[in-house]
Parts: structure tokens; sequence; C-alpha cells
């Protein structure tokens, strides 16, 4: 048995019919290198040998009686591999835009909490006789450097690779009767009073250090919440998601890098910013103030289990009101360096510190709230976009012996803004994965389309050729 963070229950908390909090991973397999061939029953006994590897492919919650203090993990004593192993077919003629729609579909649907929080879903029929493969798991157990540490366990470096060890045999795990979980709430929660002063005390600290930043005139600092401007895709959400993709060469992304002196990550939200500002140009509705992004930062050490969330945040500004593609960049750049400056003023581990006061009850019914009576589309948005970085390996990865061809993330759209751009590295490529609401941006391909001219923008601005911007895997 294993209790919830604070801030992996939040996710818990957050969920509402409408506001879905699961990430997701749509991948393009090449079944030509699977020893013997390709069979759906092949995937499932390569995820059933390795299940004990994955411990919250495994586990359900169980809430505390009363919602009096976090859910907690146990190992699941009913677990049935066929209800999380799921295959479909892929409507012709099966392309990039096929398969974007049916993970929308996926993505539209809430993970059942009696169950283990995941799904996979097998799709057949793609083009070049490739397969695609949906994986949505609840935010809740994992996030973005955690779900990339898992990949070290369902895929191998070779097409042949052997099974792992099988999984030790062991007595199904207790599960806690009320009184037990109750007790447990309440050791937990005194724990937890016990240290308010010292978090009050740090947080106090941090504020001030951050009040100063941005008192000196000449100092760095990022981007504030609750001063976006509002966007078309800013308001309360629909139960409905559509997801797009787009891919670009990374040595074209480190070029970049290279002539602005900037990091990858300021050139990834200068890639968003210029797909943002096309579209919104497109649309006719370009703010006057810059978007304001979303960036999630893992605050995992190294060595540090897998699992859960060990994730913050900070603010940066996209300066889609700079139409000047090298000047954006710069701004990009000089707020990312205040952002992080401030972001360790805070404190790594300020959010997942103060996550753990979430009143169950309380936390829940006001999300609900929030989401039942649209009040997201009253007040000035908190931010216009979630941006995540998610770094992959630069070599070939083989699941069930297929080689990934291509991995598109999917983050959660969240209330209030109905737009999550996701980027993974793969081998020589970068890959973007737009996850939306779907009656907020209801020509999602129309945004992610505009990536490969955002690059070509910037490759331009660098004084760099724009030969093979925007080369899309099928």
């Amino acid at each position: 048995m294993e209790r919830l963070t604070g801030l992996d229950a939040t996710f818990l908390y957050l969920e509402t019919p409408t506001h879905h909090m699961h990430v997701a991973m749509t991948m393009v397999i090449d079944p030509s290198t699977m020893p013997g061939g390709y069979s759906f029953d092949k995937i499932k006994d390569f995820i059933g040998k390795r299940l004990h590897l994955v411990p919250p492919f495994r586990r359900r919650l169980v809430n505390v009686p009363l919602n009096l203090h976090h859910p907690v993990w146990i190992e699941d004593p009913n677990f049935d591999l066929d209800y999380h192993i799921r295959r479909i077919g892929c409507p012709a003629p099966g392309g990039r835009r096929e398969l974007g729609e049916m993970a929308g579909q996926i993505a539209s649907s809430p993970l059942d909490r009696s169950r283990p929080l995941w799904e996979l879903w097998v799709i057949e029929g793609l083009k070049q006789d490739r397969i695609g493969i949906v994986t949505k798991v609840h935010h809740s157990a994992i996030d973005g450097a955690s779900g990339a540490d898992l990949m070290v366990h369902l895929f191998s470096l070779e097409a042949d690779a052997p099974d792992p060890e099988p999984a030790e045999e062991v007595d199904p795990e207790h599960i806690p009767n009320e009184l037990e979980l109750l007790g447990y709430a309440a050791a937990s929660k005194l724990r937890r009073t016990m240290s308010l002063p010292k978090l009050l005390g740090n947080t106090a600290g941090a504020v001030s250090r951050v009040v100063q930043g941005r008192r000196d005139p000449e100092g760095l600092v990022g981007a504030a919440p609750l001063t976006a401007p509002r966007t078309s895709w800013c308001g309360p959400l629909s139960t409905g998601r559509s997801v797009g993709f787009a891919r670009v060469p990374l040595a074209e992304i480190k070029e970049i890098k290279t002539a602005f002196g900037c990091t990858v990550n300021d050139v990834v939200l200068g890639l968003c910013a210029g797909t943002l500002r096309e579209y919104m140009i497109d649309h006719g509705d370009l703010p006057d103030t810059p978007l304001v992004a979303t960036c999630p930062v893992s605050v995992r050490v190294e060595g540090e289990a897998s699992g859960g969330n060990k994730v913050s945040a900070m603010f940066s500004t996209l300066a889609t009101n700079e139409p000047d593609p090298a000047e954006r960049i710069r701004i990009i750049q000089s707020c990312t360096i205040g952002a992080k400056e401030e972001h360790n003023a805070v404190g790594a581990d300020m959010l997942q510190n103060w996550a753990e006061y979430a009143g169950p009850n309380t936390f829940n019914l006001a999300s609900r709230l929030y989401s039942s009576l649209g009040l997201a589309g009253s007040h000035r948005p908190i931010h216009n976009v979630i941006i995540s970085n998610v770094p992959g390996p630069p070599f070939p990865l083989y699941y069930a012996g297929g080689e990934m061809v291509a991995a598109y993330p999917m983050g959660p759209a969240m209330e209030g803004v109905g737009l999550n751009i996701t980027v993974f590295s793969y081998q020589d490529s970068v890959d973007f994965g737009f996850m939306v609401d779907r009656d907020l941006v209801p020509d999602v391909w129309n945004m992610a389309d505009r990536v490969k001219d955002a690059l070509a923008e910037l490759q331009v601005a660098a004084g760099i050729s724009p030969e093979s911007a925007g080369v899309a895997a099928d």
C-alpha cells in the first residue's frame, strides 16, 4: 500500500466530466521487425510479461472513508489484462490524420477509477502496414519524466531482446479496511500539521525573494499568471478532444539553437509561438499582448524512483505580439532565464509541499463547481497554453519487436485552456502532439501543420537555409 502524494492526488481532484486528467502517447510501430510477424496476441503477451516492472499498471485506487485524506494505491487483486489492452481498426487511408482522429476519440473518455488507471489501444490498418499504439495513463500515476522512465521497461534496444525475468511469487496484498485507512490518515495528517510552520516560513522567504527580484529594474523575470490575453481556445471545456501531430528534424532545431545562442527548449517555445501566431492571424484574432505559456519542470533528482509526479512549473511569454522571429526568440530566452531564476528562488518542492494540504472534498467540489458553472470564461485566463518538452532517446526503440517509428505525446487540456502542446525528441526528430478541446479548436490540423512554417521562419531569421523543414513521418 502506498499513499498518493498531495500533488498526485490533486490530479484526481481536478478531474471532472469535461476535464480529463490523463496523459497519453501515440506511437507508430513498424511490425516488419517483429520476430515471426505481428499479431495482437503478441502485444498482449509482451505487456503481460512486463507488468511486474511497471507499478502504475498494476495498482488501483482505494479511497479513505469520508475522503479524510488522499487515496492510497494497492495491488489490484482482480487485475484483468484483457480489459486494459484493446484493438481497433483505423479508417482508410490510415495516415497521420486518421490516426490522430482515433487518438482524439480515445482521449475523449475518462479512465475507470475502479481499475488500474491505464488503457492501451492497438490501432491496426495504418499505411505501410504499420500499427498505432495509444497508451493512456492517469496523471496521478505518472508525469512526463516518469513516463519516459517507464519506457525502459516497456521497450527494448533490439527487436529480438529476451523477455525479462518473471515476477517472484508473492502473497496478495492486504486490502486495508476502513478502520485501518482512517488510522493511516490520522497519523499522516498529524505529521503534515507538524510540518506546517516550517512550510509557512519557507513560503514567506520565497515570496520575499521573488518580490525583490521583480523590483530589480535590471533583473530578468518570468511571465506572470493572470496576465494572459483571451484567445479562441480559452474557455470552459467540453468532453471531446481532437489531436494533431507534427514532426521536425532535431538537427535543424539544434542549428537554430546554436545560431541564437539559446537552449533547445527556447527554440521549441519559439516554434510554438510562431505556430500559434500564424494560426491566430489566419483567424483574425491575434491579441496585442503576448501569449503566456505554462512550462512544466521536472524536479526529480537523479536516481529517484520512477512513478508519481515530481513536477513544478514556470511561466514564459511567447512574444506572439512581436513580428520579428529573431527578436521573438531573444524575448523568450530572456523570459525563460528569468523564469528559471524565480523558480529557483521559490524552491523546486514548494508546489509539492503545499499540495499535501489539498483537502479532497473541498478541492474536488471547487473543481466541479468551477467546471459546471463555466467560470473559466468569466475571468482573464491564467495562461494560454501548456507546453511540455520531454527529452527522449537518440537511438531506436522496439516494442514487442516492432521498431518505434514515431512517438507523439499528448498532455491534458486544462479547464479554461483547451490547448496542450507536448514535445518529445526521438532519434533524429522532434515530435509535437497537440491535444485540444474539440469545440474550442475545431481545426487542430490547421494549427499543427503550421509547425513546419514556424521552423522555416526561424531558419531564415537565423541565416540557415530551410531545406528540409517539416519532414513528417507517415
